[in-house]
């Protein structure tokens, strides 16, 4: 299990963490959440000894981590890792090698894991050579070709096509059966919260919230409803206290509500307008919860 225990930072005036505490277990998929600078990318640098901690601890299985540690864990860093002139496939017999893999599991695990992301055609081919999406495939096969126990991953779908993402998400959740312990960053709430159980939301330095995502959905504040209407005016809202609008699209409308409204008065007081098409009432997305806790 990766601990990170009461993580403190701080860069100049910048207080980085503050007091940022979460855990990962083995064989389990942490999404880590959060807007641009509130702390994600420094705590994952912590994991690997880039940045020193002012206070605090990151602990594997209950120690403090050293480099034998380090040598058993995958990461992959929002900005490229890799040698931009060499061979992909000799790149990642390199990074097995310096994981500790003998030459030939090495070379063995790097086909396996080209052939795996769809670029068993590109083994001869320089990083620099590869369109972004495949360099970002590389990046992960680089992370993965040691069979890491951890495996720690920043921004790892950004700028990827669908299918690469799926490919992604596929991966991650076949390293987590394996028994690793995955602990990802994204901005991609949809994809979180539809390939994750669990997830923890930073906010300037500090968990807010962590656990399971329905967990977390139920105990908000706030609650979902859609409506489909037909025949209702453009600009119809109902007359509810403590009910807002997020969307609205050809008759469709988003609602935020809060948790004590009842929702049989928004459902009666649409019938009065229109005809109702549809209408779905339950905890909010895991965007929208991300929204409620870090609003500035």
């Amino acid at each position: 299990m990766l601990e990170a225990v009461d993580l403190r930072k701080r860069f100049g005036s910048i207080q980085a963490l503050d007091g940022c505490s979460l855990s990962v277990a083995r064989g389990r998929m942490l999404g880590f959440l959060g807007p641009n600078g509130a702390g994600k990318t420094t705590v994952m640098r912590t994991i690997f000894g880039l940045v020193e901690l002012d206070g605090g601890e990151v602990r594997w299985d209950r120690r403090p981590i050293g480099l034998g540690e380090r040598l058993r864990f995958g990461y992959m860093p929002e900005e490229r890792g890799l040698y931009p002139r060499m061979r992909v496939a000799e790149q990642l017999e390199y990074f097995g090698r310096l994981h500790g893999l003998a030459a030939d599991r090495a070379r063995a695990a790097a086909a396996r894991w080209l052939e795996r992301l769809g670029l068993a055609n590109r083994d001869a081919a320089t990083v620099e050579e590869l369109s972004h999406g495949n360099q970002q495939r590389v990046q992960l096969a680089a992370a993965l070709v040691h069979e890491p126990e951890l495996l720690v991953l920043d921004e790892p779908f950004a700028g990827l096509d669908p299918v690469a993402v799926g490919t992604m998400a596929d991966v991650l959740r076949g390293e987590a059966a394996r028994g690793a312990a995955v602990l990802f960053s994204s901005h991609q709430l949809e994809l979180v919260e539809h390939i994750c159980e669990e997830v923890a939301i930073i906010d300037h330095g500090r968990v807010v919230a962590t656990g399971g995502v329905d967990g977390l959905k139920r105990s908000s504040q706030r609650r979902r409803i859609e409506l489909q209407l037909d025949g209702a005016p453009a600009d119809w809202l109902p007359d509810v206290a403590g009910v807002e609008l997020v969307a609205r699209r050809n008759g469709d409308l988003r609602l935020l509500a809060d948790r004590d409204v009842d929702p049989r008065r928004v459902l009666a007081a649409a019938e009065r307008s229109a005809d109702i098409v549809a209408f779905s009432y339950g905890p909010p997305t895991l965007a929208e919860l991300f929204l409620e806790l870090v609003a500035p």
